[in-house]
């Protein structure tokens, strides 16, 4: 019974201290739900370099986590049974983004470029890839993007490296 008197008496200077009303700690937050595909809008891919784009959601909805890293496909081929998904590497860590109504959240792509002029080629040896346009994958939804500059997406090989959103 000492220790419970002892408590109340804290709790009592504690609230004089205060200035007569009582404080709790803040609850702690409800995690948000995932974010889905219906409630993200994409805005494009942005070269950030010869053999980078940067694609970017926008959360339309109520807050949500987005989490992981994309899946990626070349598309705009003229037939969807044309699309050829990409192996994705993922570089670095992910983390669950919180976006808040109106929040982005980016991912870099980044691709093995074709070297050379207008009939470029690979180091490798193979034959240069281009698409119009990617379906980049996230939350259970295929956003179709072209690049900001109106040209076409060129690489060699069948992977792409992505960063996690943030």
């Amino acid at each position: 019974m000492r220790v419970t008197r002892k408590a109340a008496a804290l709790g009592a200077a504690t609230a004089l201290l205060a200035g007569g009303m009582l404080l709790a700690a803040p609850a702690a937050a409800a995690p948000a739900a995932a974010c889905t595909g219906d409630q993200l809008s994409a805005t494009g891919a942005d070269r950030t370099g010869s053999e980078r784009v940067r694609f970017t959601v926008v959360n339309q909805g109520p807050a949500c986590e987005l989490r992981g890293f994309p899946t990626v496909a070349l598309s705009g081929q003229g037939s969807p049974d044309r699309n050829a998904p990409l192996r994705v590497v993922p570089r670095g860590g992910a983390r669950p983004v919180l976006l808040a109504q109106g929040g982005s959240a980016s991912t870099v792509l980044t691709f093995t470029p074709v070297l050379g002029e207008a009939d470029g080629y690979c180091a490798s040896g193979a034959e240069p890839t281009t698409a119009p346009s990617l379906v980049v994958g996230i939350a259970g939804m295929g956003f179709q993007v072209a690049p900001s500059d109106g040209g076409q997406f060129a690489l060699c090989g069948t992977t792409v490296r992505a960063t996690a959103f943030r």
